[in-house]
């Protein structure tokens, strides 16, 4: 067994890379140091083994195709854990294991699973290098796309370990990918070890631990003890004809249009606007030293659905994936190009679909899988903010909340307060998508889009986001979207897509009190002449229904929420009482 230690004098880290390979006994260690000599031989190393497949570097250069096991596609929720010693600190959302029970039954699938294999190192930091927000995670891996893409997905290298230093404190993370059998496949998150243990997945979002597992899970729960917030939210600057730039963060489901609304490009008639990403995912948020809320991305590249990514409803992520990617299970041309359904063009023939196999209209089922995705730098975004790499992050004035909703939930409603606002986030449902595995296109309640991602009891996360208003000087003021709505013949009520930006002028126009609102018993919506309609042709009649409330379904909605929050053990929590006792009066007086 080779060790490339390079020099680490770390003695934590090299203990506990020394504990790992004495499990896994791997033929090789390699610690990685993010170098562009490192990337291309490693690059060099997966196309010879198959794991990688080149595009044509005349029309994709840098680019390369990787496809997945077909039951390894989507992030695996009924096996992802949370290992806490008390049942209660993981809460009723989530899966719960022992954690000693758990360590040594992974530790028994995990010996001698890396022989004849590769260990790579992977230390990488999140956040903005220099930055207080910045945390170090190591990544411990057999799997070569992993470690391609963490390069890709993180600051990976030499700068996590000098920003580790002789320290500690980092995250601990142990992926292999056994023999991708279902049956022994486990994500496990023990957040009092600030450690995540995964096997038996190769797929993105059970297997860069950096993303959902360390990001989101292990780092709600840090956030939690530590007075900060780590939330599934993309971040964006409105910047204004007069130079004026607004941040907004936004909270949605997977696959609900996070990356799309993230790069909007702003409709012909709203010349001089222009929105900048700072983040299209993952936001990590604290309380400044001015008593606003401070946000930064703690990501480095986009790993973004790719069906239904069009020069129409994503036309940046198109130019961002053009170079420098790395495709998962999308359809490859003939001419060495990448194809999937939603992408704005005919099939060409001879498309060879996301499992290796011929293609054609009549072969019955899609040619890139639903959940298919691009793995590109964020330096790839032609928007990307010039505050992304800010060490302070950005002033957040607007936090949005989102899911897919057919029905009931109107385009666009501002909350009172903050109190109001946490109730949107904590009752906010969504129809299902391609993203996790189940049934799609069920209505599930999906709290601040966190239900697969709060690493701890979701009761806890509830109060934690109303004591964090006690320290706020300067709220953000909250809103819900909606662009999904449909009329009784199943059609969208909203075209979307760039003309989201004429909701997100009326947000910032709220929040600068430059714009009118009318009351009802859920929240504030605009009326037509709050909005800026020019240039958009939508039947008054349209409009009307889809910013609506209707009596009916919000008495349906709010007794649907009051059981939920029953079945969670958060009934219990006077403001929601509240919320929903003033909410049904306003609805019932209205007759």
């Amino acid at each position: 067994m080779t060790n490339q230690a390079n020099g680490v004098k770390n003695r934590a880290l090299a203990r506990w890379v020394a504990e790992a390979a004495e499990l896994t006994r791997p033929d090789r260690i390699v610690w990685c140091d993010g170098s562009e000599e490192e990337k291309a031989r490693l690059t060099r190393e997966a196309v010879a083994r198959g794991v990688l497949i080149p595009l044509n570097p005349a029309r994709r250069p840098g680019c390369y195709l990787h496809r997945s096991n077909p039951n390894d596609v989507a992030r695996s929720e009924h096996l992802t854990f949370i290992c806490t010693p008390n049942k209660d600190d993981a809460g009723p959302t989530n899966n719960w294991a022992a954690p000693d029970e758990t360590y040594a039954r992974l530790r028994g699938w995990l010996k001698g699973s890396m022989q004849g294999r590769t260990m790579y190192v992977v230390p990488y930091v999140m956040g903005p290098l220099g930055s207080p927000f910045a945390k170090v995670g190591i990544e411990l891996t057999d799997s070569i796309y992993v470690a391609l893409n963490m390069r890709i997905m993180t600051r990976m290298g030499r700068a996590a370990l000098d920003l580790l230093g002789d320290s500690d404190d980092f995250n601990r993370g142990l992926h292999s990918t056994l023999d991708l059998d279902p049956e022994r496949r486990l994500i496990c998150h023990f957040p009092q070890d600030n450690a995540v243990w995964s096997v038996g997945s190769g797929y993105g979002g059970n297997a860069l631990l950096s993303k959902k597992c360390f990001a989101l899970r292990i780092a709600s729960y840090l956030g939690h003890s530590e007075g900060w917030l780590a939330e599934h939210m993309l971040i964006l600057g409105l910047e204004s004809p007069r130079g004026e730039t607004t941040y907004i963060a936004a909270a949605f489901p997977s696959a609900c249009g996070k990356t799309n609304l993230a790069m909007l490009l702003p409709p012909q008639s709203f010349k001089g606007w222009r929105v900048h990403t700072v983040g299209d995912d993952i936001a990590w948020l604290r309380i400044g030293p001015d008593g606003r809320l401070w946000a930064v991305n703690p990501e480095a590249g986009f790993f973004g659905v790719a069906p239904g990514t069009s020069t129409k409803s994503n036309a940046n992520a198109m130019k961002t994936v053009e170079h420098d990617t790395i495709f998962t299970n999308v359809a490859a041309t003939p001419d060495g190009d990448v194809w999937w359904e939603g992408m704005g063009t005919e099939p060409p023939p001879g498309l060879v679909d996301w499992r290796g196999q011929p293609w054609n209209p009549q072969s019955g089922q899609p040619a890139a899988h639903p959940n298919s995705r691009f793995t590109a730098p964020m330096t790839n975004n032609p928007v990307l903010s010039p505050k992304a790499e800010d060490p302070q992050g950005v002033p957040i004035s607007a936090i949005i909340f989102g899911g897919r909703r057919a029905s009931t939930v109107p385009l666009v409603l501002e909350a009172s307060d903050w109190s109001h606002g946490v109730f949107f986030g904590a009752s906010m449902g969504s129809e299902t998508t391609a993203a996790a595995t189940g049934k799609v296109g069920v209505v599930r309640r999906d709290p601040m889009a966190m239900l697969p991602f709060c690493g701890y009891n979701i009761v806890d996360y509830f109060v934690h986001w109303h004591e964090i208003a006690g320290r706020l000087r300067n709220p953000p003021k909250i809103f819900e979207v909606n662009w999904f709505r449909k009329d009784r013949d199943g059609a969208f009520l909203w075209p979307g897509y760039s003309e989201n930006m004429r909701v997100l002028k009326w947000i910032v126009d709220r929040v600068e009190g430059r714009a009118g609102a009318e009351p009802t018993p859920i929240g504030m919506v605009p009326r037509k002449e709050d909005l800026n309609l020019a240039g958009l042709d939508i039947a008054p009649d349209r409009l009307r229904q889809a910013t609506s409330i209707d009596r009916g379904e919000w008495l349906s909605e709010l007794n649907q929420i009051e059981e939920y929050f029953k079945r969670l053990g958060a009934d219990s929590l006077p403001d929601f009482e509240r919320r929903i006792k003033l909410a049904r009066e306003g609805l019932e007086q209205r007759g």
